[in-house]
């Protein structure tokens, strides 16, 4: 083996190696794949019990930004609090006034994620 072979190994070697370990974090859906920095969800409650409770299916969400991106929007709406399970793809949904089905299902949409069914 000459020092070029060496080299060219080495070279492979450090850039196969950060790429390896970031295809395992994203994955795990542990990675900020789907752009921009990690998002964080605030701490959100509300007085009382929910009117209605949803669980809605959303296909598109590959990491736990997708998931944040998606809980953090859901609580911005004013009567809403939400919960989002990466691993099933689901969303619960409490809603504690009268917001009605389409605006949770605008909103998820927004973000380039799509809503397969919404259920009571």
């Amino acid at each position: 083996m000459n020092s070029q072979d060496i080299i060219i190994i080495v070279v492979l070697l450090l850039i196969l190696i950060p790429a390896v370990r970031t295809t395992i974090v994203h994955m795990k859906g542990e990675g900020s794949c789907c752009g921009g920095p990690k998002e964080k969800v605030p701490k959100k409650k509300l007085p009382g019990k929910p009117k209605t409770v949803y669980t809605v299916d959303i296909e598109g969400m590959h990491c736990t930004n997708c998931k944040n991106r998606v809980e953090k929007h859901l609580n911005e709406i004013p009567d809403v609090i939400s919960k989002v399970n990466l691993a099933n793809n689901t969303a619960k949904v409490s809603v504690y006034g009268d917001t009605p089905e389409s605006v949770i299902k605008e909103t998820i949409e927004k973000l380039d994620f799509r809503v397969t069914g919404i259920r009571a």
